[in-house]
């Protein structure tokens, strides 16, 4: 069985004078939702092979939060920064792993979350979006269409 679940970064702090978009620090919701959503998909018995994210400083910090919970390293990828779903999707067949977990930003994710699953329209700030194919064998995310899926969202 090969899993991807993708995450959208948590919530992040607006935009600051001199602040770069790419240094955004989550804001309090997404301090607090992050950990919230590495437990649930941990109770779900995820635990990934590679864990994958936006160099973004939002990204960054939703990535450590579902590591620290889940148990691996997070893996930073530049082109991961504004990624449309093409790119996302590639990224994460070729990651080598059966199960990874990817976190970036809109609107990739939702507009891939929606490609693979013709239901999601949108994913919340950091939503889970677990989508699983029969076969065990990554390039399976790029040449087929999921077995099942399933979205978590924060409430």
């Amino acid at each position: 069985m090969t899993t991807l679940v993708i995450v959208r970064h948590a919530a992040a702090e607006g935009g600051r004078p001199g602040l770069a978009d790419h240094e955004r620090p989550l804001s309090e919701r997404g301090r607090h939702d992050a950990p919230r959503m590495a437990r649930r998909l941990a109770e779900r018995g995820f635990r990934p092979g590679r864990i994958l994210s936006s160099t973004a400083e939002r990204a960054r910090s939703t990535a450590a939060a579902f590591a620290a919970e889940l148990g691996g390293r997070v893996e930073l990828l530049p082109e991961l920064y504004g990624a449309d779903p093409e790119t996302l999707l590639e990224v994460a067949a070729t990651s080598d792993a059966d199960e990874v977990l990817l976190v970036a930003h809109d609107p990739g994710v939702s507009a891939l979350a929606y490609e693979l699953s013709e239901e999601i329209g949108h994913l919340p700030t950091c939503a889970v979006a677990t989508f699983t194919w029969d076969a065990d064998d990554p390039d399976a995310m790029a040449s087929t269409r999921p077995a099942s899926w399933h979205l978590d969202v924060p409430r």
